[in-house]
């Protein structure tokens, strides 16, 4: 089994008198990480809310009831906590009641997606996110070379774990994932009238990969009105399939004030919606899914050690760029990411005099885990002495 990342970040969380969440696209493996779990604990219960027993035993009316179900029990694991009704109160009464009980939860999106954990549970939980499969997590499984090796892909079929672990049918299982499991969520807690929309907006979204997206020329060219497709994007973005970047702007006038980038937490994913299984050496978007693999990288190695971070692309309305502006604790690193080792990195004049602090560094297919895979000590990153241009 691949170890997840998040396993061990949780250890220093637990008997904190709140509850564990996790959150997840489906088929991330929050189920198999659960197990894992439990797999080391004692006097524990494990509730399977997909299955109705499962789901009847939050039916309690009262303490007493509660504390029949669950007081006997010093771990309470939860596993796909959106199928409970009334969830986040569910979780509330439990907690309250049993403060030296620690309970495990987890969830698709839907959970955070319908709101139904963030009031009752305030200042009773811990939130975490499990994302596809991460570049250290792979070298922990696999070691440096196999990491290496399996790059491209990674890049086409993407880092779910079933993908991952079945490469010899590897596009089917995406094709699966992107088709059943998709929207399933978002359909079954949202109103939403038009899934075929939804479907023709992510499709949109997916072919302008790593390009500033337009609210309203995304409405016209998939036929809804702009306020359905932001809220479209943001139930996509709670469901863990894409993410927006929005702009870097502090010092210069002429940097873009509201533009926004949309990604992809995988680029199997992307590549399933548009179709498109071919190799890295026969793409002409070979560019955009490298930008996206290691922007998505980095967002999961910033959340597997819980960082506290933000991320943006930086332009100038002279279209100056710079892929990735990172900001983690007040400290602000500008990465530039190319397919093309040999090609020409620069970054414009306007932003290193701007933003003279900031730590630039150049990104390719041969040094990208430099900053990714922590304990390789002898791929530390290199100083980088870029060219700059006017």
């Amino acid at each position: 089994m691949i170890q997840r990342a998040v396993h061990g970040v949780i250890q220093k969380y637990l008997h904190k008198r709140r509850a564990i969440i996790i959150y997840g696209a489906r088929r991330t493996g929050k189920t198999t990480l659960l197990n894992s779990i439990r797999a080391n604990l004692t006097n524990f219960r494990y509730i399977n809310c997909d299955l109705i027993d499962g789901q009847e035993a939050f039916d309690f009316r009262s303490l007493d009831d509660l504390l029949i179900s669950f007081g006997a029990f010093k771990y309470i694991l939860i596993d796909e906590a959106q199928r409970i009704l009334d969830v986040g109160i569910k979780l509330k009464a439990i907690i309250d009641a049993l403060p030296d009980t620690q309970i495990f939860v987890t969830g698709s999106s839907s959970l955070d997606l319908s709101n139904l954990t963030n009031e009752p549970l305030t200042g009773r939980k811990f939130e975490f996110t499990l994302p596809p499969l991460s570049s250290n997590e792979l070298y922990d499984y696999e070691g440096i070379t196999a990491v290496q090796r399996g790059l491209n892909i990674r890049l086409i079929y993407g880092n779910y774990p079933e993908v991952y672990l079945e490469k010899t049918v590897a596009e089917d299982i995406i094709k699966e994932i992107a088709g059943s499991y998709l929207f399933k969520d978002i359909l079954i807690y949202q109103d939403i009238k038009r899934p075929d929309l939804m479907k023709k907006l992510l499709i949109a979204l997916a072919l302008q990969l790593g390009s500033e997206v337009s609210y309203t020329e995304l409405a016209n060219s998939v036929g809804m009105d702009k306020k359905t497709v932001e809220r479209y994007i943001s139930l996509m973005e709670q469901c863990f399939i894409i993410y927006r970047l929005g702009s870097y702007r502090r010092n210069l006038r002429s940097e873009l004030k509201r533009a926004v980038k949309v990604y992809f937490w995988d680029n199997g994913i992307r590549n399933a919606l548009i179709n498109n299984f071919s190799p890295p050496d026969m793409r002409n978007d070979i560019g955009a899914l490298w930008e996206n693999y290691y922007i998505t990288e980095r967002r999961k190695m910033m959340l597997n050690r819980r960082a506290s971070f933000d991320h943006y692309f930086w332009r100038t309305t002279s279209q100056q760029e710079i892929d990735l502006i990172e900001i983690e604790n007040g400290a602000l690193t500008a990465f530039e990411i190319k397919w093309n080792p040999a090609k020409r990195v620069s970054y414009p004049l306007s932003f290193t005099q701007a933003y003279p602090e900031a730590t630039l560094i150049s990104i390719n297919p041969r040094n990208y885990l430099q900053g990714l895979i922590g304990k390789l000590h002898q791929l530390s990153l290199p100083s980088v002495n870029p060219k700059l241009e006017i």
